[in-house]
């Protein structure tokens, strides 16, 4: 029996294109520049963007969404590493209409026929609708070893980017630039100091950020090291 479906997934409010820093002369404003315009014409109704876990991909899905939705266009955003036990057939049915789906972490499919079935089918429902479909991988196409050879194609011939990988000046830049957003000032002494003592993930560092954000408002306290050495005890 398959789950009872649910597609009102949260998006992650902070997941804006606004919010999403780029180096610069980066490789990666080609593809943020794809995905802003692409409701905007069907040069690239189809994109596949890719990344090491961390570098973006999910955070930029959902600044899609985010974008159709200010536009007063459907949107659905799916992990479809979180949905292998539903129906695939069943779930991505309930997509047709939506103006633009952005499929997150495909890799997760790979060799599941009948997941590899009901993405190809969405993808065809799709193109015949004029409608715009984002797939979120964290490896690249060749590497996805679909047991489905149509759908490998489709992977294959949409327009691909990937995000560079970050190194921990990248994040000292971006935890500076997110906090700067949230109306505190990082120092690069602390920035160096969270990076090196949480995890080197981004999500843990941006949590890091949602908790210092509220209790530095509590205690009226500036961001230092003593500062958050005590609020995490490391």
């Amino acid at each position: 029996m398959s789950k009872q479906l649910i597609l009102n997934v949260q998006l992650n409010d902070d997941a804006t294109f606004e919010n999403f820093f780029l180096k610069d002369n980066s490789y990666n404003y080609t593809a943020v520049e794809v995905l802003r315009n692409q409701l905007l014409s069907h040069d690239n109704p189809f994109v596949y963007l890719w990344g090491a876990h961390g570098s973006g991909v999910s955070h930029l899905l959902q600044a899609s969404c985010h974008k159709a939705f200010s536009q007063g266009l459907s949107s659905q955003y799916l992990s479809l590493s979180e949905f292998l036990d539903y129906s695939p057939e069943e779930l991505l049915g309930k997509l047709e209409g939506v103006s633009l789906v952005c499929l997150d972490n495909i890799q997760a499919i790979s060799g599941k026929i009948g997941w590899e079935k009901a993405l190809f089918n969405l993808y065809n429902r799709i193109r015949d609708s004029s409608e715009f479909l984002l797939l979120g991988s964290s490896c690249p196409v060749r590497e996805l070893s679909l047991k489905l050879p149509d759908l490998q194609s489709r992977c294959s011939s949409a327009p691909i980017f990937q995000l560079s990988m970050l190194d921990d000046s990248d994040k000292l830049k971006i935890l500076q630039f997110r906090a700067l957003r949230r109306g505190m000032k990082l120092n690069d002494d602390v920035a160096k100091y969270m990076i090196v003592r949480a995890s080197r993930e981004m999500k843990s560092l941006m949590h890091c950020l949602d908790v210092l954000e509220e209790t530095s408002l509590q205690a009226q306290r500036k961001l230092s090291i003593p500062f958050v050495k005590k609020i995490f005890s490391w």
